[in-house]
């Protein structure tokens, strides 16, 4: 007969695996018709269908038609409308769970289990309302902790306990009655394991362990090793089974759609029968931590860790199939999500507002972190009400910001703080949003660039580039015309946009032009003329002083140092010959790169000229009359016959050429014959 016995488990096990391989065929006909096995001893059925055996075989003997459980698992669903938020429940089941023994190699050294603190250091934000739905649930818990308990080391009838425990949660909505269900075997797995890990180091643990034979058991830790690890591998599959549900409950029903519907619909086909296996699954993990004191043979123990195997190749395929349904409806909720809050934003600054407050959470807090910005002054994380009607400057860009761009920002950032100190309170608030595609997660290179920039700014910045959403990445693109480049988007107090991008004016004019509006700007270039004192002031103070002393001044640039060489001789021996007192200043071009750093150091260390002080300044020199243009087209003033506008384009026109006078050189206050002194030694006429 043990040879027989044999044969029909082995063959029950190969009609399970092809009946799992069936299931998973998208265009396998379901349910799956059941699947019988044919035996001709009748000793062998016997004890197949015995109390003894039904533990280590009644999975592959219950092969019945998914339809017919079905029925008769809504037979015993009768919900009386209760509204229950299992979720915090679930949090805790799943914390018992994780500090419970996770595998065999853990339970080995229990008494570091035992000592250490991680468990203890563990936090999880659970909900107000945990308490009260304890009172309301710890009875039932309780009873079908202990109805699992004595049916698994009793009558091993796994479908009808299972089917005993539905009609104890019959009242509850589907997700509830697993997550209950699996509170209470939380219960008796958690105290099992409690005992596994305390025993060594507490006397009264020690003292219950010793009459729950859990010494014994540790004795064959390694041997058991494969089915903890089986056991384990089960309770992840039960757990995500359980939260897949839980998601499947918390969809809005404002956002219940035609095709959300359709999922959610097909989702309820398979809900109650996943929810059937998981506590069957229950069971069968039960029944196994219970069976360990005994003496079951190596055959059994086969069986039994085939059992679950197979028990964990049903819970994740079902749960893959929620999950795909699942994620259609996520899809189409998070698109309804994305127009609404993009809808939103438009609503927000168009509407009057009291204050700033409700625009910069829709912008900077649309997923409610409670501290979203971090005080750059001192790297510590603060709520958007420290922007509370105050000025808001938003610098927005990507991670591709220049150095030289926040080098100059700060220089203009920290001249505001000093001559706020007189005042009450300083007159704006800078604010980087690091605006980069949500749909593609931050790789560690871009997290690196993320918090370099961020260390390196003393304003605030926001505390991680994933808190803008998608509507928010689209409104900053389509309605501030944020492309590459940086922009400076100024809010009032009330939270109304002033100016769509005031970087052009901070670059020009710093905080002379606050409060950056455009107004202010408009104000400003009716004040201004085009004068060599106004391209670099606050970028070289030796050529300001050259200027008061009304010297001769060449601004030229270039790349090609023998060129340079040749021109600043050049034009030093015309001026000699003139008898004119003149300076000479390397601007570089736009855009400096390492050779012009080269440039620099030759030209200094060889006193052909005067440079500007360093890289950044001649960075900031060329961007500073670039967005003199921008300015002006911003302005609607960029047309040809503004006189203003005719020289800021010739300026930038010598940025173009290499090795040329005209090309490289712009001359300020420079006299006739100066001029043709140069043009006779240039030409070498």
């Amino acid at each position: 007969m043990v040879a027989e016995f044999i044969a029909l488990a082995a063959a029950s096990k190969e009609a399970e695996w092809l009946r799992n391989l069936l299931y998973d065929v998208p265009l396998w006909l379901k349910p799956i018709s059941p699947i019988s096995i044919c035996c001709d001893s009748e000793a062998t059925l016997a004890k197949a269908y015995s109390q003894f055996c039904t533990n280590s075989i009644r999975l592959s003997f219950s092969t019945s038609n998914d339809g017919l459980m079905l029925k008769q698992i809504q037979a015993v669903h009768v919900p009386d409308g209760r509204a229950i938020d299992v979720r915090p429940l679930l949090h805790i089941v799943e914390d018992i769970l994780s500090f419970a023994a996770p595998s065999g190699d853990a339970i080995v050294e229990t008494g570091k289990q035992a000592t250490g603190t991680e468990a203890f250091q563990h936090q999880t934000n659970y909900q107000t309302n945990i308490t009260d739905m304890l009172e309301t649930l710890s009875f039932l818990i309780d009873r079908i902790s202990i109805e699992m308990a004595r049916k698994c080391s009793e009558t091993r009838e796994e479908h009808a306990t299972t089917m005993s425990i539905l009609s104890m949660v019959s009242n509850y909505p589907w997700d509830a009655k697993l997550v209950i269900a699996l509170s209470a075997f939380a219960v008796n797995y958690g105290e099992f394991w409690l005992l596994a890990q305390c025993y060594t180091s507490n006397q009264l643990a020690k003292n219950l362990a010793i009459l729950k034979q859990v010494p014994g058991i540790l004795q064959h830790s390694t041997m058991l090793k494969s089915r903890f690890d089986t056991i384990k591998d089960l309770i992840t599959a039960m757990l995500d089974i359980a939260k897949c549900l839980v998601e499947f409950k918390e969809i809005p029903s404002n956002y219940v759609t035609e095709d959300v519907a359709a999922a959610v619909s097909a989702a309820m086909d398979h809900i109650p029968v996943a929810i059937y296996w998981t506590i069957r699954s229950m069971l069968a993990t039960a029944s196994q931590i219970t069976g360990l004191s005994g003496s079951e043979n190596e055959f059994l123990s086969s069986l039994e860790s085939w059992e679950l195997s197979s028990s964990v190749h049903k819970l994740s395929t079902m749960h893959s199939h929620l999950v795909g349904l699942l994620a259609i409806c996520h899809k189409q909720i998070d698109e309804r999500k994305f127009i609404e809050a993009y809808q939103n934003l438009q609503y927000l600054f168009n509407a009057a507002q009291i204050d700033n407050i409700k625009v910069l959470k829709a912008l900077i807090n649309p997923k409610d972190d409670p501290l979203p910005l971090v005080d750059g002054t001192n790297k510590k994380r603060v709520s958007v009400d420290v922007l509370r009607k105050r000025n808001v400057l938003l610098l927005i860009s990507d991670l591709d910001i220049l150095q030289d761009e926040v080098v100059i920002l700060q220089q203009i950032y920290e001249e505001s703080r000093r001559q706020s100190n007189s005042l009450d309170q300083n007159p704006y608030e800078l604010v980087w949003l690091p605006v980069l595609d949500s749909s593609v997660s931050l790789s560690k290179i871009k997290q690196r660039i993320f918090e370099n920039l961020t260390a390196t700014m003393t304003w605030f910045t926001l505390r991680h580039p994933s808190l803008l959403n998608r509507a928010v990445f689209k409104f900053i693109k389509e309605e501030w015309g944020f492309e590459q480049k940086p922009i400076v988007v100024v809010l009032d107090p009330q939270g109304r946009v002033t100016c769509s991008n005031a970087i052009h004016m901070m670059w020009i004019w710093g905080n002379l032009a606050f409060p950056f509006t455009i107004a202010k700007e408009d104000a400003l270039w009716k004040a201004e003329t085009l004068t060599l004192d106004f391209l670099v002031n606050g970028i070289d103070p030796v050529i300001l002083k050259w200027i008061s002393e009304e010297r001769f001044i060449f601004l030229y640039g270039g790349e090609d140092i023998e060129w340079i060489r040749n021109f600043t001789h050049t034009v030093k021996t015309a001026a000699r010959a003139c008898g004119i007192a003149m300076e000479m200043v390397y601007v570089g071009k736009r855009n400096p790169k390492e050779n012009i750093r080269r440039n620099m150091a030759i030209i200094n260390e060889e006193k052909l000229s005067h440079c500007l002080p360093d890289i950044t300044a001649i960075w900031y020199f060329w961007i500073r009359i670039e967005s003199m243009w921008n300015s002006k087209h911003q302005l609607g003033k960029a047309d040809e016959n503004d006189p203003t506008t005719q020289e800021i384009m010739t300026l930038l026109s010598y940025d173009g050429g290499e090795g040329s006078c005209f090309n490289n050189l712009l001359i300020v206050g420079a006299i006739f014959s100066l001029l043709l002194a140069i043009d006779i030694l240039w030409r070498g006429d």
